[in-house]
């Protein structure tokens, strides 16, 4: 036993991940991994079709590239473990400190995305606010600094969380009900004074999520406004295009993140905790990548070309 003695540390801990006989595991197992596959050549098709067009070579598409390379990870950390799971009951035990280490890529990948939608929306708030002088505001420069300052602003965050978490104390049990490592089930276990642990998680959570989703909201509130301005219904249809589909991905994200992160303690559930963790850890990097596709007419030329030269490239070499 992980957890020896009423008092004694944990060492490892189990995870329950979804209950259900042998052929319901097998087919979520069917079901993710197939989720998974896609997500992945997605994101990547996404970061090397941005990275080859030269259409693409706007500050957008840079965030929206770094995006998709967030979001290969960001999957990467929750579902192989979650698919060996399903895979055979030895494989549902995971390390304090390996516990400890996906906690921390998932909030740092989590939190990196917060900051990096608030960049997108300050994008297209330049964008659509400032058309003639965005291409010297949003400049290589700055992009690139903001596109850095995303990922080492999030990684440092949830350097602080994971800390306080793994200063808890866990002195059993060792069971967690959940298919990762995630805040609220890692409370649970906690033998530390869970009101105090309660209160500095949620307060956390909403400094981390506000943050950004002030930002993100502010950005939105200027560009309505901006767009409203517009006198023909043609012209505001195209100013509004051009950020639907991120609009679309920041309302997904933050409903699963602020439900699951950010709700009192009263209303949490285990089992509608899964379920939301399910949509963000799995769903939403899946349909990110068609949003941005289906909605950018800029990306479906941009794919269509690469695609043209990969079968002329096929048929010349056959």
């Amino acid at each position: 036993m992980s957890a020896r003695d009423n008092g004694s540390e944990v060492i490892e801990f189990i995870l329950l991940g979804f209950s259900g006989s042998q052929g319901l595991h097998l087919s979520l197992l069917v079901l993710f991994l197939l989720a998974y596959m896609l997500t992945v050549t997605e994101n990547v098709v996404v970061m090397a079709v941005i990275c080859t067009s030269p259409l693409l070579h706007k500050p957008m598409y840079l965030f929206l590239s770094h995006l998709s390379f967030l979001e290969t990870w960001y999957i990467s950390v929750t579902v192989p473990k979650m698919l060996l799971s399903l895979v055979a009951p030895k494989f549902r035990r995971i390390s304090f400190a390996g516990c400890m280490a996906q906690l921390y890529f998932f909030l740092a990948l989590a939190c990196t995305e917060c900051v990096l939608l608030s960049v997108m929306a300050y994008d297209r708030y330049v964008a659509i606010c400032s058309p003639l002088r965005y291409p010297t505001i949003m400049h290589p420069g700055l992009c690139s600094l903001l596109a850095t300052g995303s990922w080492l602003s999030g990684f440092s965050i949830s350097l602080g969380k994971v800390f306080f978490i793994s200063r808890l104390g866990y002195c059993g049990p060792n069971i967690m009900n959940h298919f990762f490592c995630d805040v609220s089930p890692l409370l649970n276990l906690a033998c530390s004074d869970m009101s105090v642990a309660e209160l500095v998680d949620f307060v956390l959570a909403l400094l981390i999520l506000l943050g950004p989703l002030l930002l993100t909201v502010s950005s939105y509130v200027k560009i309505l406004s901006a767009v409203l301005r517009i006198p023909s219904s043609t012209g505001r249809h195209k100013a509004f295009s051009t950020c639907a589909s991120h609009l679309a991905v920041v309302v997904i994200f933050y409903s699963a993140s602020l439900f699951t992160y950010a709700r009192p303690r009263a209303v949490y559930s285990f089992d509608y905790n899964k379920l939301v963790s399910v949509v963000y850890t799995v769903l939403t990097p899946l349909v990110n990548p068609i949003i941005y596709c289906l909605h950018n007419q800029e990306v479906k030329t941009a794919l269509r070309r690469v695609a043209q030269k990969v079968a002329q490239a096929l048929g010349a070499s056959t």
